[in-house]
């Protein structure tokens, strides 16, 4: 999809956020785990949610929807298989190998990427006793229940605490986690999975007590509104000088989010669970003795998500002063901002880590190519603050993890037309 987004139109309005769509995902994977009927409300309509419900189909999963609501039901796992033509296409994949170890004990993974992609996952499950055996691209496993198990993850994943959530919820007696990853999206998993049977102690913690079951039951869990969303969307607001109304939000999401974008000066009030933003007509960095020479970085929850790291950069851009930005997650996700500076923006790459940006910058550009799942919002919001028309082309990735996030802009003013589907 090629999109004209047509710059400098503020904001103005009430916005309701999706659920979240990692959490979709997730929860998705998860109800696999029985063959009674589970609910899942507060679903998103994404390109990703979709793709798995495609995929849980082929394992056998009858799949009935009803506008954000589906209702999910596997009597059996038809294949122990995930074959490559899913896992390249679906990188949320492997979230499936935890229901099909629970109901079949064998899995098999075919991967086109390199092997040391899943190395966290792989050493998860090792440590769970799980067998374990890689062969050019081919992965078997095979598990048998466990009494008591404590582990530590070598890395606070998200993808590698849910497969272990499900497994030791479906196959353990009594499981210990440590290094556990904590964000909202993990928390939706483990609240469905205590009612589907399991207990689990320390939600929303980094060490996690679970107590499986040998036979996991039905459910309904209504998901948690995407945090992600709703901060990109107030950031987008502030940068083109509207004011928005926020509803249906979790403050507790947004508590530390709400403090690192203060210090790029953009101001949230939370009442309950309602967000304003106020128009900001000018953005400032902090010039607190204590803030300064301290850069906006990531870090596992609770700390600052690197789903909004693209997004922080583009606010510094229109913010007056120097922002010293710090991807300390993941490597290569400061790359885009090449993007940035062809547009005019003032921003040195120190590293793959580290950029270092000089605001306020006018932003001017005419055509912008393939943003990519994490970038593509704030590069969005990049061209609506911008002083020009802007094209983008591969804009369907926008919407991958965000339902028709690009038509709900327009609803709040935002000027995107559609030249080519």
């Amino acid at each position: 999809m090629r999109i004209v987004v047509h710059g400098g139109h503020p904001l103005q309005g009430t916005f309701r956020p999706s659920g979240n769509s990692n959490s979709a995902l997730a929860v998705t994977a998860a109800a696999l785990l029985t063959d009674a009927p589970v609910i899942l409300a507060g679903i998103p309509d994404t390109l990703s949610t979709s793709m798995m419900f495609d995929a849980v189909q082929a394992l056998g999963a009858d799949v009935f929807r009803e506008g954000d609501t589906v209702r999910l039901q596997t009597p059996t796992v038809h294949t122990r298989s995930l074959e490559q033509d899913l896992t390249d296409r679906q990188v949320s994949a492997v979230l499936l190998l935890a229901p099909i170890l629970v109901r079949r004990q064998h899995a098999r993974m075919e991967v086109l990427y390199p092997i040391s992609r899943l190395h966290a996952h792989l050493v998860a499950l090792r440590d769970l006793g799980v067998d374990v055996r890689v062969s050019s691209g081919v992965i078997d496993f095979q598990v048998e229940p466990w009494d008591r198990r404590e582990i530590i993850l070598i890395q606070t994943s998200v993808t590698t605490t849910a497969l272990v959530c499900m497994l030791a919820a479906g196959l353990g007696g009594e499981t210990i986690v440590h290094n556990a990853a904590s964000e909202p999206h993990v928390q939706d998993l483990q609240r469905l999975l205590v009612q589907m049977g399991a207990q689990i102690d320390g939600i929303g913690s980094n060490v996690l007590h679970i107590r499986g079951t040998g036979q996991l039951g039905g459910a309904s869990t209504h998901l948690s509104p995407d945090h992600i969303e709703i901060a990109s969307v107030a950031a987008i607001g502030a940068i083109t000088h509207g004011s928005l109304t926020i509803e249906a939000v979790n403050p507790d999401h947004l508590k530390l989010i709400s403090k690192v974008l203060a210090r790029l000066g953009i101001h949230l009030y939370l009442n309950g669970d309602t967000l304003f933003l106020p128009v900001h007509d000018t953005l400032a960095v902090s010039q607190d003795e204590e803030e300064l020479d301290v850069p906006i970085e990531t870090a596992p929850w609770p700390g600052f998500p690197s789903d909004l790291i693209a997004m922080a950069t583009v606010i510094a851009t229109q913010a007056r002063g120097t922002t010293l930005i710090h991807e300390k997650l993941f490597n290569n996700r400061l790359l885009f901002v090449d993007k940035l500076t062809s547009m005019g923006a003032q921003i040195v790459l120190c590293d793959p880590h580290r950029a270092l940006v000089v605001g306020p910058s006018p932003l001017r550009g005419e055509y912008m190519d393939t943003p990519d799942i994490r970038t593509g919002l704030a590069l969005l919001g990049a061209a609506l603050c911008s002083e020009s028309s802007v094209t983008i082309d591969s804009a369907e990735l926008i919407d991958r993890t965000f339902e028709n996030v690009v038509s709900r802009l327009v609803n709040l003013g935002a000027r995107i037309e559609v030249v080519q589907s």
